[in-house]
């Protein structure tokens, strides 16, 4: 059973909100299930797979300004900031970091539920504690 882990982060790469996906579900998914959640920003850092014109609409209307890379198949190029766009690392560095806990890393949970739960725990001990 594959997954997908989608999360809002702040600027220190630490994790705010949390959301599991099955494995072959869209990134506009998990997208959805959190633009309610994204606190006040100024930017919103993502890659690829959160390239929409209905979630840059989304971000624009709550005044957040977007730096996501368009999708090779988009036909007209969406321009961002590519310097901005390095400190994306931040965010991938906190998924390593919680894939160094065993139980994330290899999926011990087959319920969606408690494998978010150990998520959550994992990230609560590696940056709230």
């Amino acid at each position: 059973m594959n997954t997908k882990l989608h999360a809002i982060c702040d600027s220190q790469g630490r994790p705010l909100n949390l959301f599991v996906t099955a494995g072959q579900v869209s990134d506009y998914i998990g997208a959805r299930a959190l633009v309610g959640s994204l606190p006040k920003v100024d930017w919103l850092l993502g890659d690829r797979g959160y390239d929409a014109d209905w979630f840059r609409e989304t971000l624009k209307d709550r005044g957040i300004r977007a730096c996501i890379p368009g999708r090779t198949q988009r036909k007209k190029t969406v321009k961002y900031d590519r310097r901005r766009y390095k400190r994306r690392n931040r965010i991938e560095v906190m998924f390593g970091r919680l894939k160094d806990w065993r139980r994330v890393a290899t999926r011990y949970d087959r319920c969606p539920k408690v494998f978010l739960s150990a998520i959550a725990l994992a990230a609560l001990v590696i940056y709230w504690l």
